[in-house]
């Protein structure tokens, strides 16, 4: 029995590596997919392009505007008229618009000013938080603006309360701390279910199934055959990518037990390759294999919690979520290499992708006896 799941070992290993496309994909998938979407996902705002129409040019307008300048904003121009404005937004040469009345310096000393900003909403994410920035520097301005006027008088200064917002564990709000992490953890998860399904409908193509059904190895042998080389070399490419890009380009600090990251990362590829065998068996080639990976695969990506929190979901959603193994995984690479936290906080994690594993197993397992008969 050894000896035959082993020889099944070794010829899945050299197919492995003479498929030079996969191989390629592999590679990519682990260096060049998580630099690029590293950069790619961040939410941040960075040098947003704004177009300025400055109608009360005065030092009160002018002090305004040159608050409105990078990381955040990028001043690209400076309008004359309304119509100019609309023609920026609408050649998408600026992304928002800060309109400022003529009587801007006047009302600014008296009752108070006000000035307009046209934003492009084709641009959600970014016009939010753009809003939510300019509305901030407004709101310092005119604290500083009141000061002003009260010490003038003699007055004391103006009582605020102040909050002081410290950050832990991204304490400059570094972006691509989060998404390159993410990044990993989803190329993980893609690679293990396309590694074993494409080994399965490999044979499947070849007419070589059919031969290995009818020898003598064992359904759960030929099952092991096909996972045992995506568990030895997914999580292996997944520290090196942590390592080598996330921590080395990024500068990702990480700070749990790179130990107890593998062990867990080996169990959930495990059950990752376990469902892509289940859609191999499904699929008479690898472009259904990879049309039915897709229909699985991005569902589960969105219910792990990573795009959207699972307070924000809907209670169906949220509870669906905890199908997923994709959220446990996320949620406990996050607290292991980001937070450093050990198995008193991720013990819950760890158990949810036991179990759904353990389903997975079981579903794949039951889907090649049927084929063996």
């Amino acid at each position: 029995m050894g000896s035959r799941l082993a020889a099944m070992v070794r010829k899945e290993w050299t197919h492995l590596f003479q498929d030079v496309p996969i191989l390629l994909f592999v590679i990519w998938a682990f260096t060049g997919a998580v630099y690029t979407g590293g950069h790619g996902m961040g939410a941040e705002l960075r040098n947003h392009p704004m177009l300025v129409l400055d109608l009360s040019r005065s030092p009160e307008s002018r002090e305004l505007i040159s608050r409105f300048r990078p990381p955040y904003f990028k001043v690209v121009g400076y309008a004359e008229s309304d119509a100019d404005v609309v023609r920026w937004l609408d050649a998408g040469r600026a992304s928002l618009a800060v309109v400022i009345p003529g009587d801007f310096e006047r009302r600014a000393h008296r009752d108070g000013a006000r000035f307009q900003v046209i934003s492009d909403g084709s641009q959600s994410m970014s016009a939010t938080i753009a809003g939510a920035h300019i509305a901030s520097i407004a709101g310092r301005y005119s604290v500083e603006l009141l000061e002003a006027r009260l010490g003038s008088t003699g007055r004391a200064g103006l009582p605020q309360v102040e909050a002081r917002v410290r950050m832990e564990y991204n304490p400059n709000l570094v972006e691509t701390w989060f998404s390159g992490l993410l990044e990993v953890l989803n190329q993980v998860t893609m690679i293990a279910m396309l590694l074993a399904a494409a080994a399965m409908v490999r044979e499947r193509e070849q007419g070589t199934l059919e031969h290995l059904l009818v020898s003598p190895l064992r359904p759960w042998e030929l099952f092991l055959a096909k996972v045992v080389p995506v568990v030895a070399l997914v999580p292996v490419a997944a520290l090196g990518s942590t390592f080598g890009i996330v921590h080395g380009v990024f500068g990702t600090p990480i700070r749990g037990s790179v130990t107890l990251f593998y062990a867990v990362s080996v169990v959930y590829v495990f059950a990752m390759a376990s469902l892509g065998l289940t859609i191999a068996t499904l699929a008479r080639n690898l472009g259904q294999a990879m049309l039915l990976l897709l229909l699985i695969l991005y569902p589960m990506m969105l219910l792990s919690g990573a795009f959207t929190p699972p307070e924000a979901m809907s209670p169906v959603m949220r509870y669906a979520g905890l199908l997923s193994p994709v959220r446990h995984y996320v949620d406990f690479g996050y607290q292991v290499l980001f937070k450093g936290n050990g198995l008193a906080y991720v013990w819950p994690d760890i158990v949810g992708i036991l179990v759904l594993g353990l389903a997975l197993f079981t579903i794949s397992i039951r889907r090649f006896v049927r084929l063996a008969r």
